[in-house]
């Protein structure tokens, strides 16, 4: 990906106005989950997303960004119901998904919220078509259609994720395409149900830089023209600010910062966010001033007790951060972070 990108024409396409008031899809309060790690006699427990609130309204794409083992993933996993959360609650359009306890009920959920991998080999059958795939969510998810309905359905979605022409694609086996349009059809997969809500887990990490942006585009195209929100998960920030409204920047299971993307990217306040950005190599500046791997602890996530779980990274912890976890308050408009020593914006 290029390293310092503008935010680009169709990331804005279809954006609703800021004035607008913004419809929830999907929210989270205080979701949490913790896997059991150790012996019978000593459990211990790894904290992999610890109070997570975030909210995804109609029509928006929020990007969850942070480093390898953040937690990210684990918060697509309980928003697609493949993980039970610890404690909290999800909530589709106000309705909890607790309360799903029908098999046609979470399977209307998943359909309606469904997931895209990372890896778009291996989340691809090698032993059928690309049509297998479609057909096989289209007869899950929309059982209204009839069986001859099911073939013009498949070529819909293939042609709006710009695979044409489609008969020729849902012919052809996963390895007879190229990566980005592999991740492609995984797209239209999550189409083929009606989506309201994709879950983005890495969709772009696997492909080459040289196909990423197509990829991109393309979920900004489906939030413009579908009018389908996205929940885009990555490591890689520049290409978060390229296509997201939002950003909310996770380390080691917390949220420690979000925010209207550009308004975090422009003003960040979390030391880790600064320190994402830092790392983000700008072609323009000399090699002399490129920034250096940053130093310090690994975080720790395996009964993490008290405490910011970014001080021993942090150049300027002080000696609240070891006694007291940091919750997320507002430094600027609709802009938070979780940190004793970020100070907000003093009014004009």
């Amino acid at each position: 990906m290029a390293a310092i990108i503008d935010r680009a024409a169709p990331s804005e396409a279809g954006a609703q106005p800021k004035s607008a008031t913004l419809t929830s899809v999907i929210e989270t309060s205080g979701l949490t989950k913790h896997f059991r790690v150790g012996g019978l006699f000593a459990p211990r427990f790894l904290h992999a997303a610890d109070d997570i609130d975030l909210s995804i309204a109609q029509r928006q794409i929020v990007a969850l960004v942070g480093e390898s083992g953040s937690g990210k993933s684990t918060v697509a996993r309980l928003l697609a119901l493949i993980y039970r959360p610890t404690r909290g609650e999800v909530r589709f359009k106000g309705r909890p998904l607790s309360s799903l306890r029908a098999r046609r009920d979470v399977l209307d959920y998943r359909g309606r919220v469904p997931m895209v991998f990372q890896d778009p080999y291996s989340s691809l059958n090698p032993v059928y078509r690309v049509s297998h795939g479609i057909m096989r969510a289209l007869k899950l998810h929309r059982p209204d259609l009839r069986p001859g309905d099911r073939r013009a359905e498949a070529e819909r979605v293939l042609e709006s994720v710009g695979l044409t022409p489609p008969g020729r694609f849902l012919a052809k086996y996963p390895h007879e395409l190229s990566g980005g349009q592999r991740q492609r059809i995984g797209f239209a997969q999550a189409l083929a149900s009606s989506p309201e809500l994709i879950l983005a887990d890495e969709p772009v990490s696997m492909l080459d830089v040289s196909v990423r942006i197509g990829v991109l585009n393309l979920m900004a195209q489906l939030r413009a023209e579908r009018g389908i929100s996205i929940l885009y998960i990555t490591h890689d920030i520049a290409s978060a600010r390229y296509v997201a409204d939002r950003l909310l920047v996770m380390y080691a299971g917390h949220v420690v910062e979000s925010g209207p993307s550009e308004d975090v990217l422009a003003h960040p306040k979390h030391p880790y966010t600064q320190l994402l950005l830092s790392a983000v190599p700008d072609p323009r500046a000399p090699v002399s001033s490129m920034p250096s791997a940053d130093v310090g602890e690994p975080p720790r996530v395996v009964d993490p007790g008290e405490g910011c779980r970014f001080r021993g990274r942090c150049p300027y912890a002080i000696e609240l951060c070891s006694q007291v976890t940091p919750r997320l308050r507002e430094l600027r408009p609709d802009h938070t972070a979780a940190c004793h020593v970020a100070t907000a914006d003093q009014a004009g």
